[in-house]
């Protein structure tokens, strides 16, 4: 679709603009905004752009599905396949290792082929996932299957919050994203009701199959989508690093601007992880034993964190472009940090009913901190921070950190926590959120409804 075809068919605010003028002196380049002619939007537009980020916003709901169906349906496929502690890890694990691999790889792509193209490519390969793990006939086609759906769940990480944060007017760019980080919430607790609704018959086939529904809707959705304006002004000849059917350039490594976005990406993708967020949701079961309350009902305990998740994260959603990026962080990050030093003082002393609630309760406000700014605000600054030739390998690189330290995290987790004690390790975690921080404070700019060329002139110029 041609730029025109574009601005006709979704309004001025999907269309490709020319880019702020930037007036530069000998040692920095310093923006200056040139006067736009207002235009009103083409009636139906806001509705084109709600219907596009639904679509596309599916890749944050199967995201979060498949990363959260295998709580449950690896109770029961672990005896129909005979598994060994080993090789329930392997199947946990082949997912994060695929993710890493689909984040590093889907950059650049996305830089020569457009977001429109590699996202049906994505929406096609979590079909294939999941179809593969429905049918699954033992332990490696177990693995297989969730490889396939970590390059899926990875390459989305990438290419979903780079095309929302491309599509969306400067007002509402903040909004658009979180509504991925939104659906990745939802994704989460609808695989434990889904886990839960099938545990009775211990129908884990019938778990993974419901994921087809949204795959398939992604699938037949991005056929019809618009392809992003950032990606199709480089084809219109404004100055840029990758054309669209071209080779993606080496990235620009030397521009002050480029490190500082990698450095702020880079920090927040590992403190995203090694402040522990995983850990609590992946083993509230086991911590809450350790902490002596009943841990029977695991899925139940997973379905309520996962309902304060999606409840705080969708108080964040009109909050990241009204209080900004920023505040949003740093309220999150102190937030975590003293919900992580109490629940280790909780977890250090003998178990009884008072220590036990206090454990609870900083879990839910860990939790609900987390989810109002760390979780969506990260992904929100890897697609706003890069400069358009640079954009989509670098959030890459950001959501590979991310991975991989997921990945870390979630195998030294508990045999950390038996050989040191598991306050210590919370305490660690509550280290990370306090050394992030200082880091929000000193290194991230605020980027609420600022142009992406804004947001690059303000990074030239810091320090």
């Amino acid at each position: 679709m041609s730029p025109q075809d574009l601005s006709r068919r979704f309004g001025p605010s999907l269309a490709p603009r020319s880019p702020t003028p930037v007036t530069r002196t000998a040692d920095h380049p310093r923006p200056s905004r040139a006067p736009r002619p207002s235009r009103a939007p083409e009636p139906g537009a806001p509705k084109r752009l709600g219907a596009a980020t639904a679509v596309v916003a599916l890749g944050g709901l199967l995201f979060g599905f498949d990363t959260g169906v295998i709580s449950g349906a690896l109770l029961f496929l672990k005896e129909d396949f005979a598994l060994t502690s080993f090789q329930e890890g392997t199947v946990i694990s082949a997912l994060l290792l695929g993710a890493a691999a689909g984040a590093l790889g889907s950059g650049r792509p996305a830089d020569r082929f457009g977001r429109k193209r590699v996202l049906v490519a994505v929406a096609a390969t979590f079909t294939l996932g999941l179809v593969a793990a429905v049918v699954a006939r033992d332990f490696a086609t177990m693995v297989a299957a969730r490889t396939i759906l970590g390059l899926a769940v990875g390459s989305a990480s990438t290419v979903v919050p780079l095309y929302l944060a491309e599509i969306a007017p400067p007002r509402l760019r903040g909004r658009l994203v979180t509504a991925n980080q939104v659906l990745l919430t939802v994704g989460i607790l609808v695989s434990y009701l889904v886990n839960l609704a099938f545990a009775g018959s211990a129908d884990w086939r019938a778990m993974f199959a419901v994921g087809l529904v949204p795959s398939v809707a992604m699938l037949v959705g991005t056929l019809f989508i618009p392809e992003s304006p950032e990606w199709l002004r480089r084809g219109a000849g404004e100055p840029s690093g990758a054309r669209p059917g071209g080779a993606a350039g080496p990235l620009p490594w030397a521009r002050p601007a480029v490190r500082r976005a990698l450095l702020i990406g880079l920090t927040l993708a590992a403190v995203q992880q090694f402040g522990g967020i995983n850990s609590i949701i992946y083993y509230a079961p086991s911590i809450m034993a350790r902490a002596g309350l009943p841990a029977t009902h695991s899925i139940q305990y997973a379905v309520f964190v996962g309902v304060v998740n999606v409840a705080m994260t969708v108080a964040a959603v009109p909050l990241v472009d009204r209080a900004g990026r920023r505040p949003l962080l740093l309220f999150s990050l102190a937030g975590m940090a003293v919900s992580l030093v109490t629940l280790g003082a909780a977890m250090s002393v003998p178990s009884g009913p008072a220590t036990n609630t206090i454990a609870l309760i900083c879990m839910i406000t860990y939790v609900g901190s987390f989810a109002i700014g760390l979780g969506p605000v990260f992904w929100i600054l890897a697609a706003e921070l890069f400069p358009p030739e640079a954009r989509a390998r670098g959030g890459a690189l950001c959501a590979l950190v991310n991975w991989a330290a997921n990945f870390v995290v979630g195998q030294l987790f508990l045999p950390v926590a038996d050989a040191v004690g598991v306050s210590w390790v919370f305490w660690f975690f509550a280290a990370v959120a306090a050394g992030a921080l200082v880091f929000v404070l000193r290194r991230v700019p605020e980027t609420k409804n600022r142009s992406l060329a804004d947001i690059q002139g303000e990074l030239a110029l810091r320090r």
